[in-house]
């Protein structure tokens, strides 16, 4: 009983100290990398000497010890997630195991989403092979790193990114502890950085979805049938700013695939040039969707070449920024693909959701009537 009441007096100090680390949010901004650093100790703490000793109680002492160690685990679980620093708990390929609260705040993902991801996913494209380089290091036992990345829906704001090796108990593999924070010590506000999306507003946007998919039929109805090209266009500028950033419209023809609109924002111009000059059959997403009729609906895309390439042999996808995309392919069932019409997100706007692809899905069926009517 001797080492069990010691263990209940080192873990009543622990506590003491999570509770003045939870107090320390309210510091000043630039007096943060102090409460980092504590919290990094703290959590080194637990993982080096509290976890072993409870391991050590829980098999060793009596049954009713087990109980109350395992309250104490549950205590340690709800550390992690209530320190005021983003902390996300990684394997050697960057795939999110934990997320705390904080960090769930700063990147404007919820934790329950990012889990089972790689958090490459989540930054800019330029910083992902440096950053799962530094993790694969950390994790083979190379000491610890920090790096500067950007968030993909905040490209603007530096991140310094530390990692340090784990070794969570009973794992043959050691895990990877990641830090954020932001470079220049301010932390991206509500503003900024969009939070968790709200589930009270599930009703407006079943009406907006509802609104977009009327306007899209009224334009259809509104312009003459039977020309692919045209349809097309006048569906564009419909889903054009009011539903995604970039609309990419190609038809497929007889002999191949020819791009007939392209609509980027206003300060894209030349980046919608390189889009508009590309080929079709050189971007792999729009080739799939024609030969398997399905639609793509990637967060996030990992593979930057997944559009192909501008003129330039810029990757599309890292020159528009795109954080979230649709590639739909217009046919009516049974019937041959008639088109792909791809839709991009980019910077910090909502990805898109599932109820939004499938409205996208009954507007394609639309779309590939009127693309094959008769004049």
């Amino acid at each position: 009983m001797a080492q069990t009441d010691e263990f209940g007096e080192e873990l009543a100090d622990f506590v003491r100290r999570v509770a003045e680390l939870k107090a320390a949010r309210s510091v000043p901004a630039d007096d943060l990398p102090t409460v980092l650093d504590a919290a990094i100790f703290e959590l080194d703490h637990v993982a080096g000497r509290l976890w072993p000793w409870y391991e050590s109680l829980s098999s060793t002492g009596p049954s009713g010890v087990a109980s109350v160690d395992r309250q104490e685990q549950q205590l340690l679980k709800a550390l992690f997630q209530r320190v005021p620093v983003p902390v996300a708990l990684v394997d050697r390929e960057t795939v999110v195991r934990r997320l705390n609260f904080a960090a769930s705040s700063f990147t404007g993902v919820r934790a329950g989403y990012a889990t089972g991801r790689p958090l490459t996913g989540f930054l800019a494209h330029a910083d992902r092979a440096a950053f799962r380089s530094q993790a694969a290091a950390v994790a083979r036992g190379e000491g610890d790193r920090s790096l500067t990345v950007h968030l993909q829906q905040q490209p603007a704001v530096p991140v310094r990114a530390t990692l340090t090796a784990l070794r969570p108990s009973g794992e043959p593999r050691t895990a990877v502890l990641v830090v954020l924070q932001p470079a220049d010590s301010r932390v991206p506000s509500s503003e900024r950085v969009p939070g968790p999306v709200p589930t009270l507003t599930e009703t407006t946007r079943h009406a907006a979805l509802m609104d977009l998919v009327d306007a899209v039929t009224t334009a259809l109805l509104s312009g003459p049938v039977g020309d692919p090209a045209g349809v097309l266009e006048r569906a564009a500028g419909v889903l054009h700013g009011r539903f995604a950033d970039w609309v990419v419209a190609d038809v497929a023809g007889a002999a191949r695939l020819s791009r007939t609109a392209v609509l980027a924002p206003s300060d894209s111009v030349e980046g919608a040039r390189g889009v508009a000059d590309q080929d079709p059959a050189a971007c792999p997403l729009v080739v799939e969707a024609v030969r398997g009729g399905s639609t793509a609906l990637p967060v996030r895309p990992e593979d930057p070449d997944a559009f192909g390439r501008d003129t330039s042999g810029a990757p599309i996808l890292v020159r528009a920024n795109v954080t979230s995309l649709l590639c739909v392919p217009l046919t009516t069932s049974p019937g041959p693909v008639q088109g792909v019409l791809t839709l991009f997100r980019s910077g910090a706007r909502r990805a898109f959701s599932m109820a939004e692809a499938q409205a996208m899905d009954m507007m394609s069926r639309h779309l590939a009537l009127a693309m094959s009517a008769p004049r």
